[in-house]
């Protein structure tokens, strides 16, 4: 039997994967499953950039606004739900597209990677959170050393939530063992969209600039109202720590640089600058002929 065909639309932020996932979805009756860690939460919108109802034209998004930004969403439920919902829109006789720039999500999909089950621990989390980045790396180092060295090849080793569920897990169970990956049982056709770096500057500035006219730190005064406090802000994203707008230019252009890091190291992706003309029909183009 054929796999059933499932279309990854990945990449850099800022380049427009929600609005071509939309297109796409409308040419081959697809319907959208978000990767992106920080549209789960409800009220997160200005600062995730978090597509509109207007900008989804009618298509179905799933795995948006379905968390409370108090709470905790870890990968593992991530991959739950998101495999559910895979399943559903097969059943319907319809497509996949799994959207999204947080390459954890999307490798935890595409590759079967199961994660070990440590529930958090909430006392822990509270004394690492008093530390820098660089001192739990070093903690980490101490408690498992791969591990550290896999955060590192990633470029992750300043990303305080990463680095604490990585030392919370190794203090659980000894270390963390190695990551296991599943066979999918679905064909994933994986598209990457990236910028040049001066016009993916121009686009963050634009964007930023947008997002401070929207209400950005009128957004995050109204968390703060429902109680998030500022380490749970700062835990969402520079922009939500105190943010200015030179800052989250700069911080977004490194972020960037990042997940261009993450996604290189998968030969699957078959990669588009998202500046060239007829991108859309380009994409759908690789698409078809992958679906048929």
């Amino acid at each position: 039997m054929q796999k059933q065909k499932v279309i990854v639309i990945s990449g850099q932020t800022a380049t427009g994967k929600s609005n071509l996932a939309v297109e796409i979805a409308k040419k081959i009756n697809g319907e959208i499953i978000s990767a992106d860690s920080r549209q789960v939460y409800k009220g997160l919108d200005i600062g995730s950039g978090k597509i509109t109802k207007k900008e989804m034209q009618g298509i179905p998004h799933y795995l948006i606004d379905v968390e409370n930004p108090k709470n905790k969403f870890t990968v593992t439920l991530y991959k739950k739900l998101a495999e559910e919902k895979i399943s559903e829109i097969i059943a319907r006789g319809k497509i996949p597209i799994i959207c999204g720039g947080t390459g954890f999500y999307i490798d935890a999909i595409t590759k079967g990677i199961i994660f070990p089950e440590v529930p958090p621990n909430d006392k822990l989390r509270k004394i690492l959170n008093k530390n820098t980045a660089e001192e739990l790396f070093n903690i980490l180092k101490k408690n498992d050393s791969k591990r550290a060295k896999d955060i590192k090849e990633k470029n992750e080793q300043n990303n305080k939530v990463r680095l604490i569920r990585a030392i919370e897990i190794a203090k659980a169970i000894g270390k963390v063992p190695k990551v296991k990956e599943k066979k999918s049982k679905y064909k994933f056709i994986k598209i990457g969209l990236f910028l040049p770096t001066p016009i993916l500057k121009q686009k963050v500035e634009k964007r930023v600039n947008r997002m401070f006219k929207d209400g950005l730190l009128k957004e995050i005064k109204n968390l703060k109202n429902k109680g998030i406090g500022n380490k749970r802000l700062a835990e969402f994203g520079f922009e939500y720590n105190n943010p200015t707008e030179e800052t989250v230019i700069i911080e977004t252009i490194k972020y960037a640089k990042r997940q261009m890091t993450w996604f290189k190291r998968d030969k699957d992706i078959v990669w588009f600058d998202a500046s060239i003309n007829n991108l859309d029909k380009k994409v759908l183009n690789v698409v078809n002929k992958a679906i048929k």
